[in-house]
């Protein structure tokens, strides 16, 4: 900046002495300095004031006024503004090689392993050439000692970042021209010729490619188009658009294409349906919808299929979650299913539907309080006839059942605890459905009112405890067909129960345990019946009175226990060294006395002659009081078998443990209050035992029952001893063993099947894997990083795995004397090899000499595809299904899924 002639305008000022004007002088000097001390100005002379006289008054002082005079100066004010700098923040730079500043060229060059920082742009390169005069920067390669181009570019703008082989930036404009950039949004990753960064939130992209595939310079496929607008984090949108599959362009072309790229979880879309064909529904669209992305904290996705002779199909899905407090999902199914055509013998036409909820509350938001649920209700054909459920194991199971539950302590003195739980059990064979709605369960601790002031609970006296629990229930007992209709509310059942607990427990002689207990219960019920011979009917009726009734009952128990340790040593030397026996026998005694004056009697012909008994509590919520004695000692001993033995491993000094039987238990009673004819007196002996095989892969369970008494010709109970009767001392009735197996030659153990436990199946896959035909983009096999990579052809190793069960029923009820059940069943599944896989469920049954459930299922892992096929050739469920699509949830729509209807 130059300074030039300017002109100034000045205020003439009639100074006043030295000492009252000293800021005017300074105020002055401070406006001549600043026009860069080379001013020209008109003189300045003050006007001539004489001074005042020494003793001259305040009055006079007053009067005495300065006089000023308005100048023009000749300085004129600069009309050249200052450049604004080229950089507007710090600039960091280093470089492993050299650092060399061109103060003719303007420019600055880093080279080998170059770094820029600025602002939010950080630059890493092989070398770096900045440019201060034009405002800009190059970045590029350099070559090895070998020659080849290494150390690529590297531009990070906030969270974008972009790897091209060169690039040029300007930092005035922000614009930049990029060659072969390479980046990465969300699951994409894009690669293009030129890229032009037109500011910080778009760039326009010529010659561009964009893939889900790992390796964007060889990728086993890519959507190529010649033009694209890309705005980061938000969207792309293209022009005309091909697919390319390993590099052979296909006929799949879009003139337009928009990709949204949200940088939130998941973004909402619309969900393309696949193709398939019935022969007995015809052709269809299925797995059809939306996906809404309604908050982070829930969504839904909203499916359906349509077949062409009207079956349809929709399904409602949400899942929701907040941290710290709870998650869970919700899934509703509804399917009207139409068979053949209308007129046809085999025509039907049906509605089934299925609902599951599933809930969890994070313990840690209120320690005193859980709200827990797990719905699994609907119609009892809907796993056997879904369109859209391939799960043998939930088409074959029997049971379908629910439990919603709230609970709550008090942190009072006593504590009581509370809760509401309403349950669901759903029979699919008979299809009866028993709920409560609700069930109430209140219990307030146990208080012990004989403890002393030290607290210690010790001997028969001071471990005296009592308790209060109370039982509410609004129990329905119903069908499908009349599930939730006024029907099933008019047969609820509502009682309440109050029982009061009193108990204790000592020692005797040391080494026996003994406790005592007694208990008083009190039932309400809000319906009883009557009953009695109706004339004209000519038949017995019951009539259902409403009203409160109750019942009161009560009974003792007692129990002695003990446990006795046994070792049988061999000798350290031995293999076995010692073979460790518990034995924990309990013997049980308990008392409940005839509770008949609840009876009543009535009349079960015309003339009255004969009655029977009965009492007007049967069926109710809770049961009936008992019109006989109930005198009962009961026998229990259980048994646990451990050896030591020399361990393997030279450099181990203690022996190994070895369980050999985890249990073996025998339990049977007396009733001394027997009659002989419809109770005996001894129950049957029941055996129970169980082990682990082979380092606790293999588990082995046994049962039995052994009736003492004998059976007549009719195979009727008699109440004679079997001994007595020319047999042996016990008459084994029913046996059974079951096997299971898992081995496998994998690190990792194998993920169980939740969602096919949850339908009711099996967490394994010996009935198949439970498929989900609304996605069937998930693996049929456990998903797991493969380290398994084949290097050499006779050196390799092949990942497997085995589940095996084994099953095994003895009947010899009425003199059977046969093998009622006898049925082995086998899931493998083996990588044959790095990217193929393949598995088989299958199974036989010995009895029945057939083949049972099979199913066959083989996948191939084409990188960022998966094609997999699985095929149950034999029985009702013979049906086949192939897919092949993308395994990026952002094109999902990208695929060919064809089955075909089972036989259901």
């Amino acid at each position: 900046m130059t300074c030039q002639k300017t002109s100034h305008t000045f205020t003439k000022i009639a100074f006043k002495p030295l000492h009252t004007n000293l800021f005017n002088i300074v105020l002055i000097s401070f406006f001549l300095t600043i026009g860069c001390g080379n001013l020209y100005s008109q003189e300045i002379k003050p006007k001539k004031t004489p001074l005042p006289a020494a003793r001259q008054s305040d009055k006079s002082k007053k009067a005495s006024t300065d006089t000023t005079k308005t100048i023009t100066d000749t300085i004129k004010i600069d009309s050249i503004k200052p450049k604004k700098a080229f950089l507007e923040g710090l600039l960091k730079h280093n470089a492993k090689g050299y650092e060399k500043i061109d103060k003719k060229k303007n420019t600055l060059t880093l080279y080998d392993e170059a770094e820029l920082y600025y602002k939010d742009i950080e630059l890493k390169s092989g070398i770096i050439i900045l440019d201060y005069k034009n405002d800009e920067v190059y970045a590029g390669r350099i070559k090895d000692s070998a020659g080849v181009l290494v150390q690529y570019p590297n531009f990070k703008q906030g969270a974008n970042e972009v790897q091209p082989d060169s690039i040029r930036f300007n930092f005035k404009t922000k614009k930049a021209l990029i060659y072969n950039s390479r980046t990465e949004q969300g699951e994409f990753k894009i690669k293009a010729e030129i890229t032009k960064k037109e500011n910080d939130s778009v760039y326009y992209l010529k010659g561009a490619r964009f893939t889900t595939s790992t390796d964007v310079d060889n990728p086993e496929y890519y959507f190529r188009t010649s033009k694209v607008k890309f705005v980061p984090g938000k969207k792309v949108i293209t022009g005309l658009t091909n697919m390319v599959i390993a590099d052979v362009p296909t006929p799949i072309a879009l003139p337009y294409a928009y990709f949204p790229m949200s940088e939130e979880k998941s973004i909402s879309g619309i969900i393309v349906p696949s193709y398939n064909d019935s022969n007995t529904r015809g052709f269809s669209l299925q797995n059809g919808g939306y996906y809404f992305a309604l908050s982070d904290n829930y969504d839904l996705t909203v499916l359906g299929d349509y077949y062409t002779n009207g079956s349809y199909a929709m399904r409602f899905e949400s899942s929701y979650a907040k941290r710290y407090k709870y998650r869970g999902n919700v899934n509703f199914r509804f399917e009207n299913l139409i068979s053949s055509e209308r007129g046809y013998p085999d025509y039907s036409k049906q509605n089934i539907y299925n609902i599951q909820w599933s809930h969890s509350k994070d313990s840690k938001s209120n320690p005193n309080s859980s709200f827990s649920a797990s719905v699994n209700m609907g119609s009892s054909k809907y796993f056997k006839q879904s369109i859209n459920q391939a799960n043998i194991g939930s088409s074959l199971n029997n049971t379908l059942s629910s439990s919603i539950s709230w609970n709550k302590t008090f942190n009072t003195i006593p504590q009581a605890r509370i809760a509401l739980t309403a349950t669901h059990s759903q029979n699919t064979q008979t299809e009866e459905i028993n709920m409560t709605l609700p069930s109430l369960q209140a219990s307030v601790d146990r208080i012990y009112p004989f403890v002393g002031k030290d607290g210690v609970k010790k001997g028969l006296i001071k471990n005296i405890n009592l308790q209060y629990n109370l039982s509410g229930k609004n129990s329905f007992v119903t069908t499908d067909s009349l599930f939730f209709k006024p029907q099933m509310f008019d047969n609820a059942q509502i009682g309440m129960q109050h029982s009061i607990p009193l108990s204790t427990n000592f020692k005797i002689f040391k080494y026996f345990s003994a406790s005592a207990s007694t208990n008083y219960q009190e039932t309400w019920v809000t319906k009883t019946i009557n009953r009695s011979f109706d004339s004209d009917l000519n038949t017995v009726v019951d009539k259902t009175v409403n009203g409160f009734d109750a019942f009161r009952t009560y009974n003792f128990s007692s129990s002695l226990g003990t446990t006795i340790y046994g070792t049988f040593k061999f000798g350290d030397t031995k293999k076995i060294q010692a073979i460790r026996h518990v034995m924990r026998p309990s013997f049980s005694y308990s008392y409940t006395p005839s509770f008949e004056r609840y009876y009543d009697t009535y009349a079960i012909d015309a003339t009255g002659a004969t009655y029977k008994d009965y009492t007007r509590f049967e069926n109710g919520v809770y049961g009936q009081p008992g019109k006989s004695n109930s005198n009962i000692i009961g026998f229990d001993l259980s048994n646990t078998f451990e050896a030591k033995v020399t361990d393997k491993d030279s450099t181990k000094t203690e022996p190994k443990k070895v369980m050999l039987l985890n249990n073996l238990n025998f339990s049977t009673s007396y009733n001394f209050n027997a009659d002989g004819k419809t109770t005996f007196a001894l129950e049957p002996v029941r055996v129970s035992g169980g082990t682990q095989l082979f380092d606790n892969k293999m588990n082995v369970n046994f049962a039995a029952t052994l009736n003492p008494y004998a059976i007549d010709n009719s195979g009727q109970q008699i109440n004679v001893f079997n001994i007595n009767n020319g047999g042996s001392l016990f008459r084994m009735t029913s046996a059974n063993m079951t096997l299971n197996y898992s081995f496998s030659n994998k690190n990792d153990k194998k993920d169980e099947n939740k969602q096919s436990e949850r339908n009711g199946g099996r967490s394994d896959d010996l009935f198949g894997t439970n498929t989900d035909l609304n996605d069937t983009r998930k693996s049929q096999f456990a998903e797991e990083d493969s380290e398994n990579v084949i290097t050499e052809f006779f050196n390799s190793k092949l990942p497997w795995d085995m589940t095996m069960a084994y099953s095994l029923t003895y009947t010899n009820t009425k003199r059977e004397n046969k093998i009622s059940g006898n049925s082995l069943m086998i899931s493998a599944n083996m990588d044959i090899t790095p990217k193929w896989k393949g598995g088989i469920s299958t199974g036989y049954d010995f009895v029945q000499k057939g083949v049972t459930f099979t199913q066959l299922r083989f996948e191939r892992d084409l990188l960022s595809w998966r094609m997999s096929f699985n095929w149950t050739p034999l029985g009702t469920y013979a049906n086949w299904n192939f897919f092949i699509g993308i395994k990026s949830g952002m094109l999902s729509d990208i695929k060919w899924n064809k089955r075909s209807a089972s036989n259901r």
